[in-house]
């Protein structure tokens, strides 16, 4: 790919953060994004994101499959659906500056819900705005991790099932993006399947260390450190 050691460097660094962020440091997963982006453009860079997403979700899905709220996952699937559809659709018609205004708008207000007073677990038509958000962000930009940590914590989960019912979540939406960047976005073939198997390695350490970390953190310090790492990767966004 005619990559440099440095751009080789911050690959790899990337795979474990991927690794790390699907285990629960979730704020990891949106650095990775912008500097995906910049190796190898925003376009391309979906597709080579999305299968080191996959191999993490099948580890994070493997450790803490457990503790899934899995009927909340079913009831997003449907407009997250959609979402992905239309993802699909206009990701190649929107600006790269006008999407990253357009998300950071979206995760800005999803972290508000953590301050209004709504009843998240009883408000459907919030689960499929926010099924609807988390799709369409994830096909375009591999991003919606931010708004679906806000609204998961929004529904009282504590740790474990916050970072497993994420875990089912995204498997499921990825899995269903991976046809769409092959047929249609042309950003997944047979050199970036292979490219990305070797950083398997490095997604396995991350995840490792993500599961070491979260075991030491505390519930409540946890939220805090969820909601911090949204804001943040907002701000990056912006930037």
């Amino acid at each position: 790919m005619g990559l440099t050691s440095f751009e080789l460097l911050l690959i790899a660094l990337c795979a474990i953060g991927v690794g790390m962020a699907k285990t629960g440091l979730g704020g990891l997963g949106m650095v990775v994004v912008p500097i995906l982006a910049n190796i190898f453009g925003p376009k391309s860079s979906t597709g080579i994101l999305l299968l080191l997403l996959i191999m993490a979700d099948f580890f994070g899905v493997w450790y803490y499959h457990r503790h899934a709220e899995l009927k909340k996952i079913i009831q997003l699937m449907p407009s997250a659906l959609v979402g992905i559809l239309i993802g699909v659709y206009i990701g190649d018609k929107i600006s790269d500056i006008h999407f990253q205004i357009l998300l950071g708008a979206i995760i800005i207000s999803g972290a508000l819900m953590t301050f209004i007073k709504i009843d998240v677990k009883r408000n459907k038509s919030l689960s499929i705005l926010v099924g609807f958000l988390g799709g369409f962000i994830t096909m375009v930009g591999n991003a919606a991790g931010p708004i679906m940590s806000i609204y998961f914590l929004s529904m009282g989960f504590e740790k474990n099932k916050f970072i497993g019912t994420a875990a089912w979540f995204f498997l499921f939406v990825n899995i269903i993006k991976v046809p769409f960047h092959i047929i249609f976005w042309k950003t997944i073939y047979l050199d970036i399947f292979m490219f990305d198997i070797m950083l398997f390695p490095l997604i396995l350490a991350g995840a490792l260390i993500g599961v070491w970390i979260v075991k030491k953190i505390p519930e409540k310090p946890y939220k805090i450190f969820v909601i911090t790492s949204v804001f943040l990767s907002t701000i990056l966004l912006f930037l």
